[in-house]
Parts: C-alpha cells; sequence; structure tokens
C-alpha cells in the first residue's frame, strides 16, 4: 500500500515521498519501504532511506523528517497499521464444520482443540485461540479475543475448613461475562462467579498468565499485565493500569485511573485515582540483608523509644 492511501485511510498527515509500503519495522533494525514508529527523540531508526516515520507534528520538524506520516497519537495509529499489515496464524482459520460451535449470524474464527461447553453464548466477530475451553453458560461479547491455552469459567477456589480441619468446595453456579472488544492473552484463567458473576467490561485488555479468581469485576478500558493475580470478590475501576506479577488480595476495591506499579502486592482498597507502588526498590543483596535485619527490629526499636506499635 502506497503512503498515501495509508494516510487517506488512517487520517494521517503525509509529508514526503509516495513511497509503497510492505510492512513495519523497528527503530533498531528498519528495513527499506516500511513504516517505523518514532514516539520520542531518543529512539531514532538508524537510516531513512526508502523508510516512512509514523511519529508526531513536533517530532517531525525537529529531526527535519523527510518521509513521514504524522499522528495525533502515534501509537495508536501504529496500533492500526500492523493490524493491517498482520495478523495472528490462528486468526486465519476458516470456520468449518469439525469446529465446535457454528452460527449462520455471526463470524467466529477457531483455532484447534478448542473446547465450548453447554449454554455458552458468543457474540460475533470473535477470534478463540489453540487449546482454549470455555465452559458451561458462559457469555463473549462482540469483537473479543482470546489468545490459545486460556480458560474461560473455570471452577473458583471457594473453599471452608471444617473443625476436623477438613476442606469442603462451594460449588460455583456463576457465569463469567465478558462484554465487547476485549482481548485476552494466552494461558489466563478467569473463574466463574460463586453464586454472582464474573464480569469484565468493554475495552478490557489482558496479557498472558493472568489469574482472575470469582466475582471479580474489571472496569472498562483497564489494562492488567502478564503474571497478576486477582483474588476473589475484586472490584477493579474503569481505566487502571495494573503492572507485571501484582497480587490483589480478596474483596479489594480500586478507584478509576488508577496505576499499579509492577510486583506491587495490594492489600487495601485504593480509593483515589493515580500511581501506587507496594514494593522497595531493587539493591544488592547485602544491602538488602542489613535493610531486612532493621525491618524486623522496627518492633523491639518503637517498644524502646516507648512508640505507639504500627
Amino acid at each position: 500500500m502506497k503512503t498515501s492511501a495509508l494516510a487517506k485511510k488512517f487520517n494521517l498527515i503525509h509529508i514526503g515521498e509516495d513511497i509503497e509500503i510492505n510492512g513495519v519495522s523497528s527503530t533498531s533494525n528498519p528495513t527499506e519501504n516500511t513504516i517505523v514508529l518514532v514516539s520520542s527523540l531518543n529512539k531514532l531508526p538508524t537510516k531513512y532511506d526508502n523508510l516512512v516515520v509514523l511519529t508526531s507534528k513536533k517530532i517531525c520538524f525537529e529531526l527535519g523528517i523527510k518521509n513521514a506520516l504524522i499522528a495525533d497519537i502515534p501509537g495508536v495509529s501504529f496500533s492500526k497499521i500492523t493490524c493491517l499489515f498482520y495478523s495472528s496464524p490462528f486468526f486465519n482459520i476458516p470456520l468449518s464444520d469439525k469446529k465446535p460451535f457454528k452460527s449462520e449470524d455471526v463470524n467466529i474464527i477457531f483455532g484447534e482443540n478448542v473446547v465450548i461447553e453447554n449454554d455458552v453464548i458468543i457474540g460475533n466477530n470473535v477470534k478463540i485461540g489453540h487449546n482454549t475451553v470455555i465452559h458451561k453458560n458462559c457469555v463473549i461479547g462482540d469483537d473479543v479475543v482470546i489468545d490459545s491455552g486460556t480458560i474461560i469459567g473455570s471452577e473458583g477456589f471457594g473453599n471452608v475448613l471444617d473443625d476436623n480441619g477438613k476442606w469442603h468446595h462451594i460449588f460455583h453456579s456463576g457465569k463469567v461475562i465478558i462484554k465487547n472488544n476485549v482481548s485476552i492473552g494466552a494461558n489466563c484463567t478467569i473463574d466463574r462467579g460463586t453464586i454472582d458473576d464474573t464480569i469484565i467490561e468493554s475495552g478490557v485488555i489482558i496479557d498472558n498468565l493472568v489469574h482472575i479468581a470469582h466475582n471479580v469485576y474489571i472496569g472498562e478500558n483497564t489494562a492488567i499485565a502478564a503474571k497478576v493475580g486477582i483474588a476473589g470478590s475484586c472490584k477493579i475501576g474503569k481505566r487502571n493500569m495494573i503492572g507485571g506479577m501484582v497480587g490483589i488480595v480478596d474483596h479489594i476495591n480500586t478507584a478509576d485511573d488508577v496505576i499499579i506499579s509492577a510486583t506491587s502486592t495490594v492489600i487495601k482498597d485504593i480509593k483515589e485515582p493515580g500511581t501506587y507502588t507496594g514494593i522497595m526498590p531493587i539493591v544488592s543483596h547485602p544491602k538488602w540483608k542489613r535493610i531486612a535485619l532493621w525491618i524486623l527490629k522496627l518492633d523491639k526499636i518503637a517498644n524502646f523509644l516507648n512508640l505507639k506499635k504500627i
């Protein structure tokens, strides 16, 4: 596709030659006849020959780039262009009579070995990757992407302990409801609700290896990075950004527009928008041992100084 055609399709400003574009490439390894995203003055391609730079108006004129596509939000435009040129292999598998779920009214694309149980409702334009399992009664909205190995509607970890120290499992009769335009990565697990439902609102994006427990509510347009674990009955606000390996204990509520730094542990409600961190900066191991020693002695120090215990 010509640069001018891309500009017209995505409402961009075109500067320079009308180059035939074959795809995209990175700033560290740019190739001819591709588009490179430049969102910072510190990340520049090593060459510009037969290359189109997708960037902002400010960066374009500061650097004097000759061949450019100018966008208000270059990253968003770049994401749309990548989807135009590329797609995951399993997205191209045609729907056939051998697949586990069919409908003449909607477009659903399956990978191999997909299992869909009874009374599942699936919307239009849904893509489901290889070895995915969707358990009974779950609801999948329109324009949803579920990558390979993910399990939707698994039994939640709800158990009670009797007087003899024996665990008894609580049957989970709720469902998982996934609204429109949700993207779920590979090998995620989303548990069904105990009685009420687990709900993923529209526009949520979930990375690989994320666990969402029973009765969790995820607000719209929230982003969840890899290896996050959200315990039961949490309510996550709209437009939250949850970093990798974050752990959120049960029954936590977060406000809208919250950012949680990677590897943090959330043990109390977050009631105001903002960025929150529940970790200590990384230091050398000998220094950490000294810090840990003082942390363990803080209670004794407070008692010695007649301070109130924390």
